[in-house]
């Protein structure tokens, strides 16, 4: 195993014990094989990291990189480089190992013409209402189609005339003959091949009989020399109809597949068919939306790579389905945030302050700390004057108990500055808002300054006004209002989307350094939370995405926890 090797779980154990063994011939060949019908979301990650991490810890072992494209009608070439893209900004590489379902159109189809002279595999010309009638229920068995018992020569005449066209959509399917009677319904003669005229984005218009998945998959796994087909635990009925195809077909090598349970989130939707409903119906800005699980999502929210590979690390691998709380993930990434993000300050919801005895003409540039965490990030200079903002909720006018921030009569901290004491406000004669809060400051009490005494029970973040920086500074809220699991199956699922998922705050200021970032920088914005430059930011506006609070939900949580 590597030095960062993943946490052990029952699929690294059974992976690892098969290489020592020497079974598979001492290989361990992994793939990923996502369908390229939409971006990928955060559960793939966790495959992303189960599959690729074997792969970096077994010695000589391969993650391959396939893309499952038999459907033509939903795939798209955008999809295919979005995948790769993503994978890539998540660490991990394929090294050459590249591959397309449509690469093995042929193969499929004369294993199909195998199974066809073997008696396993016949034409049907039941229409899908008849042929789910023909199948049964759970508790009852299925009934044989009249066209299983059709010749072999018949079934081969008719599968060739499939795929040179001479046949409209629905007209035949072809189907494995396996057992009716069979408890597990994916046993019942199960669909291998359908007719589509429809292009297919990389092989065009060359064929128009395409296979389903359940016949693909396992036989892709097993041209590749794939070792370990891990999947998600949807697919452990299937497993049989999986062996039972690669036994038929009598390929060279037999994968073994092995299932663990998918991730599921709270607040969230973890289906891509949801996530291209949103997408497609413009109820989000695009598959990179920040309030969506997409890794494009959260990339553009802030999320780091490192984060998100710890997350999967930590939640590890089980064999039952489970729902990790949001609040977990969002752990992870301020861990990752606090040690990388550079100090910065900012104001949201601005209120003046002028410091009457402070003098007009006068500034000076006070020193701030980058990164606390970080003693090599250093200082910056922070320009301090007169006129000043602060947020609204660090000043009250009438203060509740245990408020401690600025209210009449009362001193506290400005961040890297000065003591200071609020000595009156000027309000709005017709709405009574107060609109200026005049305060005195403290000469003698300069942040760091050797000869300061006097404590206050508070500190609060500023910016100078002629020197702030106006931004935009969007925050996200759950995409749901209730958790997913909770939402009735009859019910549309889109109307418990939270109407206040995003907020865009318009009359923000943040500190002079600021002025030159790049997108994608993230800094912590002092006592608000995380924040990343947005891809819509410009040198006029600036955009910021808040990537999560600084309030920790799940820390509190687990240390409540009675100790172990």
């Amino acid at each position: 195993m590597s030095e960062q090797a993943g946490a052990s779980n029952f699929i690294r154990d059974i992976v690892a014990a098969d290489h020592t063994s020497g079974k598979h011939g001492g290989r361990a060949v992994m793939r990923f094989p996502p369908e390229p019908n939409g971006y990928l979301h955060i559960g793939h990650a966790k495959s992303i990291c189960l599959n690729f991490g074997l792969a970096r810890d077994i010695p000589g072992g391969i993650c391959h990189l396939r893309f499952d494209d038999t459907n033509p009608t939903t795939e798209n070439p955008e999809y295919v480089q979005a995948i790769q893209d993503d994978i890539r900004w998540l660490g991990f590489d394929w090294k050459g190992k590249i591959f397309f379902t449509s690469d093995y159109f042929e193969q499929l189809y004369d294993f199909a013409v195998r199974l066809i002279h073997k008696g396993e595999a016949y034409v049907d010309h039941l229409t899908a209402e008849e042929m789910r009638a023909y199948r049964g229920t759970l508790t009852q068995p299925g009934e044989n189609s009249p066209s299983r018992s059709r010749a072999i020569d018949e079934n081969l005449d008719l599968f060739q005339r499939m795929r040179s066209g001479e046949f409209a959509d629905g007209t035949y399917v072809l189907r494995a003959k396996i057992d009716m009677a069979s408890a597990n319904i994916n046993l019942r003669d199960p669909v291998l091949y359908r007719i589509r005229h429809t292009t297919h984005y990389r092989t065009g218009n060359k064929w128009c009989l395409y296979p389903a998945y359940d016949y693909a998959h396992p036989l892709s796994d097993a041209i590749e020399g794939i070792t370990h087909s891990i999947c998600t635990l949807e697919f452990e009925d299937h497993r049989p109809l999986y062996d039972w195809v690669v036994e038929q077909a009598e390929t060279p090598h037999r994968p073994q597949q092995i299932e663990f349970a998918r991730l599921n989130l709270t607040s969230t939707v973890m289906s891509k068919r949801k996530l291209l409903e949103l997408v497609e119906k413009k109820l989000v800005n695009g598959w990179d939306d920040p309030r969506l699980p997409s890794i494009k999502g959260l990339r553009r929210r802030g999320y780091t790579p490192e984060a998100i590979r710890t997350f999967c690390d930590h939640i590890g691998v089980a064999k039952r389905d489970a729902i990790v709380e949001m609040q977990l993930l969002e752990h992870f990434i301020r861990e990752d945030l606090n040690k990388r993000s550079p100090r910065v300050m900012a104001v949201l919801r601005p209120i003046k302050i002028i410091l009457d005895n402070y003098p007009d003409a006068q500034s000076e540039e006070l020193e701030a700390v980058n990164n606390p965490e970080d003693p090599s990030a250093g200082m910056r200079k922070v320009p301090f004057s007169r006129i000043l903002y602060i947020e609204q909720d660090d000043f009250r006018e009438d203060p509740p108990k245990q408020f401690f921030r600025l209210a009449p009569g009362r001193e506290v901290r400005l961040r890297y500055a000065y003591i200071i004491k609020c000595v009156g406000v000027t309000k709005d004669p017709q709405t009574g808002e107060i609109t200026e809060i005049h305060c005195t400051y403290d000469p003698t009490t300069k942040s760091g300054a050797s000869q300061e005494q006097r404590k206050v029970k508070a500190t609060i973040h500023w910016v100078s006004e002629a020197h702030a920086v106006k931004a935009e500074v969007r925050l996200y809220s759950p995409l749901l209002v209730t958790d997913p699991a909770k939402i009735p199956p009859e019910h549309d699922w889109t109307s418990y989307l939270n109407p206040n998922s995003l907020e865009r705050m318009t009359n923000c200021l943040v500190e002079p350094s600021l002025r030159q970032t790049a997108h994608g920088m993230r800094y912590q914005f002092e006592r608000l939370g995380y924040f990343c430059t947005d891809l819509d930011s410009t040198s006029d506006l600036l955009i910021f995405n808040r990537t999560v609070s600084l309030k920790d939900a799940w820390a509190k949580v687990e240390k409540a926890q009675p100790a172990r």
